[in-house]
């Protein structure tokens, strides 16, 4: 009997294989680390055959954890980190290795495209705000700077579209990918508006066909099936982007309501559900992505932090380096159960944290590479529990800056990511945006949404909102009011906040000529 879903998520730091039974069950799951390299001060890649042979190894893995698995699979579904440039030649093999959304190299070129008239038009076809992230401008700086990179390339993937190939020789992307880089997002297909503003006409031959998994299928690959031990054969679907898969496990998609999904992992991502092309709503600012998502005219609107948890990892390791110079060592699990400690101790009135603590700046609610962290109003009485609590806060008002250059502030969050255990931030959270917070009982929301895909592609759903009442309602715990307190708090402060980044941004960019005329 076929009565299992593998969704595979190929994460920036780790890549998984989860399998579900039929009704959205979570039945086991297989992870292996992933690790990137940097180049130089702004660069990230990674390793493609790497990637691809751990990801094969998650599938063998994880066939050791199911009885029979080989004879029970449905369909395998694969999503993964979005952006970034992953060049293969026309046999295949890898050209150089993949730029991730972490690189940041390109961060001049958006610079100067964004100055540039056309830039309001490409955001009028995309729905997507330039960032240095995507393929768009990380091609436009390869032939700019060093053309020799692509040299030999035939097709230009992402990371989920590098393993769909092995898995089934097919060269493709998905709509959502698709159309926040090249494309037209009313339209699901490329634009050669889009193309043409990026200056890459004469590159056209590297955009593969845009496939849509939640109608399309391609069978596994012989080769691929010797490597990890499935039968050749076995449906394979491309799943849409990795923050379309989550909010789709999360619970993003639900019609009728007035609902926000917040991913709070290394990075910020906050969305709002678009119920047709004339509900997506572009801001001034040209900032955001707006992705399809696997529904007939249903996007999903995102504005993102580059940096989230990633700000109080680095909180946690001043006390950790504080700590070790006083000889005293501590492990970043005790680190962390500290923190609401410190949090109680704080002063209910801390400083302003801008939480842009990334090496490769800001992206959304606005775009520049030079954007870092700072602390506003720090006094004599000032002391590490208030940074804590001001780093807590910075993270909450950067989620209700990026929600608010969407539209007005839902009434209900959902929220996922690692973050998202911690009561003391869906507290905060709540409260500066004024919205009651929900979780999920799910562990592996974007490899569920990936294998929901797959679910109704193969027609074991009749439709996503079907598959949606049996995979995503049932895992959803009760919601938590919003405290009226803080809700006060952040009323107040979000003006400060604000204007105070905004009037830090001449002085970003500053520090970073300084730093390169150093270099």
């Amino acid at each position: 009997m076929r009565d299992v879903l593998i969704g595979i998520d190929a994460g920036t730091s780790v890549i998984k294989s989860v399998a579900f039974d039929l009704k959205g069950r979570q039945i086991a799951s297989a992870a292996i680390p992933n690790a990137y390299e940097t180049v130089g001060r702004t660069g990230a890649v990674q390793d493609m055959d790497r990637t691809w042979a751990d990801t094969a190894r998650t599938l063998v893995e994880l066939a050791g954890k199911v009885d029979n698995l080989a004879s029970r699979v449905v369909a395998i579904a694969v999503t993964g980190q979005g952006d970034g440039t992953w060049l293969v030649d026309r046999d295949g093999q890898p050209v150089g290795k993949g730029w991730l959304w972490l690189d940041a190299r390109a961060g001049d070129t958006v610079a100067r495209l964004r100055e540039t008239g056309g830039d309001a038009e490409r955001f009028r076809h995309t729905g997507s705000g330039l960032a240095a992230c995507q393929q768009g401008p990380q091609l436009r700086w390869m032939l700019d700077n060093a053309p020799e990179m692509l040299d030999g390339a035939a097709t230009g993937f992402h990371c989920k579209d590098w393993l769909y190939f092995k898995l089934t020789g097919r060269r493709a992307t998905d709509p959502s990918e698709a159309c926040f880089t090249f494309g037209n997002f009313r339209e699901r297909a490329y634009s050669d508006t889009v193309i043409d503003f990026l200056d890459l006409r004469k590159q056209t031959y590297l955009l593969p066909e845009i496939v849509d998994g939640a109608t399309t299928h391609h069978p596994l690959s012989e080769a691929a099936a010797a490597l990890t031990g499935l039968p050749s054969g076995t449906p394979i679907v491309l799943g849409y982007v990795d923050v379309a898969c989550t909010s789709l496990g999360a619970g993003l998609y639900d019609p009728g309501t007035d609902i926000g999904c917040s991913i709070v992992g290394s990075t910020g991502m906050h969305m709002r559900l678009a119920t047709s092309a004339d509900d997506v709503r572009l801001n001034a600012d040209r900032t955001g992505y707006t992705m399809c998502l696997p529904i007939p005219g249903v996007y999903a609107q995102m504005q993102s932090n580059m940096a989230a948890t990633l700000n109080i990892d680095w909180i946690l390791s001043v006390a950790g380096g504080l700590l070790k110079s006083m000889g005293i060592g501590k492990s970043k699990a005790e680190l962390l159960a500290h923190l609401d400690g410190w949090l109680a101790e704080a002063s209910d009135r801390p400083p302003i944290f801008h939480p842009y603590i990334s090496e490769a700046g800001e992206r959304g609610p606005f775009v520049d590479a030079s954007a870092r962290a700072s602390f506003v109003g720090l006094s004599v009485a000032s002391g590490f529990p208030d940074m804590v609590r001001a780093v807590f806060d910075g993270l909450a008002l950067a989620a209700r800056d990026c929600y608010l250059a969407m539209g007005p502030l839902p009434a209900r969050v959902r929220l996922t990511g690692g973050a998202a255990r911690s009561a003391s931030l869906r507290r905060i959270l709540g409260g500066a945006l004024g919205a009651s917070v929900q979780t999920s009982e799910r562990e592996e929301a974007g490899a569920a949404g990936a294998a929901m895909i797959a679910a109704v592609s193969l027609g074991l759903y009749g439709s996503m909102a079907d598959c949606v009442a049996e995979w995503v309602r049932p895992c959803q715990r009760p919601a938590e009011p919003a405290d009226e307190a803080l809700v006060r708090h952040f009323e107040a402060v979000f003006p400060a906040y604000r204007q105070s980044r905004e009037a830090l941004r001449p002085v970003w960019q500053a520090m970073t000529r300084q730093q390169d005329d150093v270099r």
